[in-house]
């Protein structure tokens, strides 16, 4: 006789209810988590690494993809400076297809697997350029998108580089006077997101709008739309944009939330009266509209963080893709001091200013 046969009913009831309230042996798995640093930095930079490490303690066994343009560091740092962005942002989406641990972390039901379903972090220009890896990469789904000083309505100037910076010197440099230069626009990645207005209007200017290699697609700010960038866009669960208050590096620092700044009397139009919003270019009022998009500030200059607000945003955005995410209770992390520095100071004199 099967012991089940000798249990009354109601004994039944109580031990169902009891083991469906015991935290289950096997905890969901929490997405992936692709990390894009900004310029001048390097995939291997131990700054970065040590992100990796606390995402890793708010959510065990997150799987960090490290986002690089080269195997080699010194040259992934060069390609940050240097290249054509929508040919690195190809080559990205290619890379992470052939990641075993990436690939097929969708099943959609079809032989061989899915697709690849992961949350993303991007650190200044690294923000924008993982956007545009959202829109244009086939097979990605992106559930949460995180920004950290990133220049996604692009920047009005160009920053001074370090004395003894000479990569950095030799892209600003190649920059004056030739922004819209088909040269430039392919081997310039700073140039790539450079963004001029039209001083009477305040609308882009037609340079831009005909000159402009990467941003002024991503951004769809041309007569033709891209309908599947704002479908892309508007299918993310959450895309959240940090500012730093007192960012000196980005210019304006409030390009990170899609504001437009008025070169002459420092007017803020915020981007829900813009008409990339209103007319929905992008897909970020439909994103609003089902409470996806998120403004977030932090006290300090460009990159300046802690780890209490890198473990707060991933405890609160990242993990496990389940409705009992928010329920759970988020592990005590150890903070000590701040965190990482993201790029290689002892290389730099006035780093502060170049790293966009």
């Amino acid at each position: 006789m099967h012991l089940l046969t000798l249990l009354t009913l109601p004994t039944l009831l109580t031990l169902l209810t009891f083991t469906t309230a015991l935290p289950s042996p096997h905890p969901p798995k929490p997405l992936p988590l692709l990390i894009w640093h900004g310029l001048g930095d390097r995939y291997d930079a131990d700054g970065l690494r040590t992100v990796g490490t606390l995402a890793n303690k708010v959510h065990p066994g997150t799987y960090i993809y490290y986002i690089r343009v080269d195997d080699d560091g010194s040259a992934d740092r060069s390609a940050s400076f240097f290249g054509n962005v929508s040919a690195q942002v190809a080559k990205v989406c290619e890379d992470i297809k052939l990641d075993p641990q990436l690939a097929g972390s969708v099943d959609d039901g079809r032989e061989g697997g899915g697709g690849i379903r992961v949350d993303a972090l991007g650190f200044s220009q690294g923000g924008q350029f993982l956007r545009g890896l959202v829109e244009r990469c086939e097979g990605l789904s992106v559930r949460s998108l995180m920004t950290f000083g990133s220049q996604h309505n692009g920047i009005s100037e160009f920053q001074v580089c370090g004395s003894y910076d000479f990569v950095c010197k030799g892209a600003v440099a190649l920059v004056k006077g030739n922004a819209w230069t088909e040269y430039v626009q392919g081997k310039v990645v700073p140039a790539q997101y450079y963004r001029t207005v039209n001083e009477s209007t305040g609308a882009a200017s037609e340079g831009y709008l005909e000159g402009s290699g990467f941003l002024a697609d991503v951004n769809n700010e041309r007569v033709l739309k891209d309908a599947s960038y704002v479908d892309k866009i508007a299918a993310l669960e959450r895309f959240v944009m940090w500012v730093f208050e007192e960012d000196k590096t980005v210019i304006p620092k409030e390009s990170g939330w899609f504001a437009e700044v008025n070169g002459t009397d420092g007017v803020v139009t915020g981007l829900r009266e813009r008409a990339m919003y209103k007319e929905d270019w992008l897909g970020l009022k439909r994103l609003d509209e089902k409470g996806g998009l998120v403004f977030k500030s932090t006290p300090g200059g460009h990159m300046d963080l802690n780890e209490e607000i890198l473990a707060e945003a991933f405890g609160e955005y990242f993990g496990p893709e389940t409705s009992e995410k928010s329920a759970r209770l988020m592990p005590q992390i150890g903070l000590v001091g701040d965190a990482p520095v993201f790029r290689d100071q002892a290389r730099l004199v006035d780093e502060s200013k170049i790293y966009l």
